[in-house]
């Protein structure tokens, strides 16, 4: 009797067969084009996975510096399931080679005033925390998680693998999205519900996980709060890095081609059919079917062929509105800092004021708030023995700001670094190893990210499904689009399920294509 792996591996070349050995190229090996080229591959597809960055995971890379190890992205996962059905396509199960650990609690958010408060647990563990700060928001708070639970039932559960090509499928949608609020921002949402200044803050930062402010960000994105209370908040041991090379790993066992050091520079096309892409060397690549996990305006500005759509995507793109940009700062220290958690939220003394600076204004303001990252609270292993490795991220504006970084970088770090040791690690500067920093320019250069976003566009309400950049572009067969730009939208869950939404696209569009 066949083993599960055997069998699911003659399913495959059964679905290769009949696809005839179809080729597909897969641009940017992010989250979403390495889940994208293994769904591909489970379709049947001959499948090749171009990249330009040295090392597989796009924003989610890994430098290793003095023996201090940094994920330079991505820290959080919220949703280990989408990993696990990737191996699931293949017979294989994620946890024979990688290591979860549930994080608890999930966040500590702590204010410039002294104030803390554990995010995660139970919701009993929850409720406790709310009662130091307004006990008269217990129920307001169990009333925002159900509106949060009936908001992911929808636009998790059901719309995030839909594809949004046609305005029909959107309108069918519009009356359920007013009933759950949508025309709400999240501030204004958790606003309706708690009443302490405080509460509110900490329960609507999670639209600066996927690059929006929560005084913008349509009211959908609460569905990250219940994803959250529904399978908690995950740290792979060894960092993001390890899960990379263990699907980097699952690629190259299934028969997925990796190029590195790669740089596609044109999407070529033949009388409205892809035809395949083209290098920086001059060489063209073939393909019958081309996914781009690039980010979706530089694609359309930078790299399709110039009488593509007569400039319709680049007038609508100078239109759009884009995500912040990001400093983030790596540094280790030759001490352990015991008290910090694994995941920490420092909030400046300002918060609506300073979305506006960052959001509209374009300004770099004095003050910031911060997300540290302390991976040796659970893995010591990312750093020497005694020593502690860190991440901080700060929202700041993108690159239509006129802020010239390479003269304010190492000013700003200074100005992070004074108010970590000032609020949050005593001492810090004197235990310094070394310090780094990446800023929106580092994004633009390495992540060909537009205006140096974070998050590509801005999840605003006018940019969400049908509004977001399609899956399938329109005006040329074969090509598609996964990622941060693209629906369901930002974050790791985001990109993962953009995948699944090609997946649904591919199977109903080519039928001699069986889906996994």
């Amino acid at each position: 009797m066949l083993s599960a792996f055997n069998l699911q591996k003659k399913q495959i070349r059964a679905r290769a067969a009949t696809s005839g050995g179809r080729k597909a190229i897969v641009v940017g090996g992010g989250f979403g084009g390495i889940a994208s080229a293994l769904r591909l591959r489970a379709q049947g597809f001959e499948v090749t996975l171009l990249d330009r960055m040295s090392r597989l995971g796009g924003r989610a890379q890994v430098f290793e510096r003095d023996g201090f190890i940094y994920d330079a992205g991505p820290t959080v996962i919220t949703a280990p399931f989408l990993f696990e059905e990737l191996f699931a396509l293949f017979g294989e199960d994620l946890h024979d080679h990688v290591t979860l650990k549930p994080l608890d609690p999930w966040y500590r958010i702590v204010f410039s005033d002294g104030k803390s408060f554990d995010y995660g647990g139970t919701v009993a563990d929850t409720l406790k925390e709310i009662e130091r700060f307004n006990p008269e928001d217990r129920q307001g708070y169990l009333r925002l998680l159900e509106m949060s639970r009936r908001i992911f039932d929808v636009g998790f559960s059901e719309l995030s693998d839909r594809p949004f090509h046609r305005v029909g499928e959107m309108l069918a949608q519009v009356p359920r999205l007013i009933r759950l609020q949508s025309y709400r921002t999240v501030y204004g949402l958790v606003s309706h519900y708690l009443k302490d200044p405080y509460l509110r803050k900490i329960f609507s930062v999670q639209p600066l996980l996927v690059g929006g402010s929560p005084t913008d960000t349509t009211s959908i994105y609460s569905l990250i709060h219940y994803l959250e209370r529904r399978w908690g908040i995950h740290y792979c041991m060894g960092g993001m890095g390890a899960l990379v090379d263990a699907l980097g790993n699952l690629m190259a066992r299934h028969g997925i081609e990796q190029q590195l050091g790669t740089t596609v520079t044109q999407v070529t096309m033949q009388g409205g059919q892809v035809s395949g892409v083209r290098l920086a060397d001059g060489t063209h690549r073939p393909a019958d079917l081309v996914v781009m996990n690039a980010d979706p305006p530089y694609v359309y500005t930078h790299m399709m062929p110039p009488d593509f759509d007569g400039g319709w995507q680049a007038r609508r793109i100078r239109r759009m509105t884009f995500s912040m940009g990001l400093f983030v700062l790596y540094f280790g220290t030759d001490r352990r800092y015991e008290h910090i958690a694994h995941h920490t939220i420092w909030m400046g003394p300002r918060f609506k004021g300073l979305l506006r600076d960052i959001f509209h204004r374009r300004r770099l303001a004095e003050d910031f708030s911060l997300y540290l990252h302390r991976p040796t609270a659970t893995d010591p292993s990312m750093a020497p023995p005694g020593c502690d490795g860190f991440y901080v991220l700060s929202p700041v504006p993108n690159l239509k700001g006129d802020t010239d970084w390479q003269k304010s970088g190492d000013a700003y770090r200074d100005r992070i670094l004074a108010t970590l040791e000032t609020h949050l690690m005593p001492g810090l500067r004197q235990h310094l190893v070394h310090t780094s920093y990446m800023t929106p320019l580092d994004f633009q250069r390495d992540y060909l990210s537009m205006w140096g976003s974070g998050f590509s566009i801005a999840p605003i309400f006018s940019q969400s499904a049908w509004f977001r950049f399609h899956n399938k572009a329109p005006g040329v067969d074969g090509l598609y689009f996964v990622g941060a730009g693209t629906h369901p939208g930002a974050g790791v869950p985001g990109v993962l399920c953009s995948a699944k939404v090609l997946q649904n696209v591919i199977a109903s569009e080519q039928p001699q294509v069986v889906a996994a």
